[in-house]
């Protein structure tokens, strides 16, 4: 096939030594293997590449005369294409689980530090259970980064938004202090 392929792309150079031997004034109107056999070129190139598929051959008429158009283009599509889209597939279903295990995890942890917050008497050994939840989100979020279905910038966010949301918790039951900026 490879020789086949660079005979395909000599073709257009070659195109000033054609001879059409087997056509006369009356011209079929489906030209026979026979005919065809009779275009030729005064170079090496052999008649192989009609017969592999890498070049079809047709008759078309133009405007009172006839022309024989060469095409290069393979028969079937190549088995490439197909293994491209099975795999495709496989990778979209595979980050489809990834990413929904990642917003059920962030869900869980936002949800609970809502319920934190509204909570009047909350202790601070209340944050344990959920620094646990979060633990487990920025693991599920690194391990995707790790595989390629989120881009760090993205799980870094995510991140954050989770820690940012844990540190107002805390500002808002007075477990966290933030510290004021020196005055200089």
């Amino acid at each position: 096939m490879a020789a086949a392929a660079v005979t395909c792309f000599a073709l257009s150079s070659k195109f000033g030594n054609l001879s059409l031997n087997g056509f006369s004034s009356s011209i079929p109107a489906a030209p026979s293997s026979s005919t065809l056999r009779s275009l030729s070129f005064s170079s090496n190139i052999s008649l192989s590449a009609f017969s592999n598929g890498c070049l079809s051959m047709r008759k078309t008429e133009r405007m009172h005369r006839y022309s024989v158009v060469c095409e290069a283009a393979p028969k079937t599509k190549a088995d490439s294409a197909a293994k491209r889209a099975r795999q495709a597939e496989k990778r979209r279903i595979y980050n489809k689980a990834r990413k929904s295990e990642i917003k059920t995890r962030m869900k869980k942890v936002l949800e609970a530090l809502d319920g934190l917050k509204k909570k009047a008497e909350a202790q601070s050994e209340e944050v344990l259970p959920i620094e646990k939840l979060m633990a487990e989100a920025y693991s599920v979020i690194d391990k995707a980064v790790r595989a390629g279905t989120l881009h760090r910038n993205t799980a870094a966010r995510r991140k954050s938004r989770l820690a940012r949301r844990k540190k107002a918790v805390e500002i808002h039951h007075g477990w966290y202090t933030p510290d004021s900026p020196a005055a200089a």
